[in-house]
């Protein structure tokens, strides 16, 4: 062999097993995000029908509200994911999957309104644009060389600035602000996606190899959440009611 075939081969060595890492572990991320879309789709679907509905909402002829269970409901997945980054935290990886489930759960009985409010079609096909525009963004974070923090950064800022902006909008109730909360919430899910998941593949090269499924199951996590809030902003857009 000689010294130069020597130094190619000590090259790409190292390099093709970072690559069937990265490969692995990207793969585990958008396994258990997959997952939790589809248990959450399903417990949706669940949540619409009749029991689950009268369970969750009080109906009278003024309208309909959340009832005490409803309201459980509603602020579970708050309280689980709290319990989840402490076991991942933990390195618990049991309790960590055993928790990612669960919230994918609870976040579908959460949305199960949106199979009363909107058509079937149309959660379809904004499904459907949802995932192509996921799927872009989140190619695009993981292929680009140009470093995305600034990006991240920004985006964050604005993620804090439509959530005070959907706290006084709850009790303004007015249309036009809900108009331009649904557009930048849009823009902002879609630059999360693409800066979060450059971030989780970074995560796998700067942390030992022993916490690799733990930040895989976390960054998952991350993901089903942009994927889920630019879904139900897209909605807004696209969906159309069953009225």
């Amino acid at each position: 062999m000689t010294w130069d075939n020597f130094k190619t081969n000590a090259i790409e060595m190292p390099v093709s097993r970072i690559n069937q890492g990265l490969r692995a572990y990207m793969q585990k991320v958008y396994s258990y995000m997959a997952g939790g879309l589809i248990l959450s789709g399903l417990c949706a679907l669940i949540g619409s029908m009749p029991p689950f509905i009268n369970a969750f909402y009080n109906i009278t002829p003024q309208g309909a509200s959340l009832s005490f269970v409803g309201w459980i409901v509603f602020f579970a997945p708050f309280i689980v994911i709290f319990m989840f980054q402490s076991a991942v935290s933990k390195m618990n990886i049991g309790k960590a999957q055993a928790l990612f489930w669960a919230f994918s759960a609870l976040m579908g009985f959460s949305m199960s309104s949106i199979f009363l409010v909107y058509s079937g079609e149309s959660l379809l096909s904004t499904f459907l644009v949802t995932a192509g525009a996921f799927g872009g963004l989140s190619l695009f974070g993981y292929m680009t060389k140009k470093d995305l923090s600034a990006l991240g950064s920004f985006m964050i800022m604005g993620l804090w600035g439509i959530i005070l902006a959907m706290i006084v909008n709850f009790f303004l109730k007015s249309p036009g602000v809900a108009y331009g909360i649904s557009i930048l919430g849009v823009l902002i899910f879609a630059g999360l996606t693409a800066y979060d998941t450059q971030k989780i593949r970074r995560m796998y090269s700067e942390a030992p190899e022993e916490i690799h499924h733990a930040l895989a199951i976390s960054g998952a996590l991350t993901l089903y959440l942009d994927f889920i809030n630019l879904f139900l902003f897209l909605l807004r857009f696209l969906g159309n009611n069953r009225n």
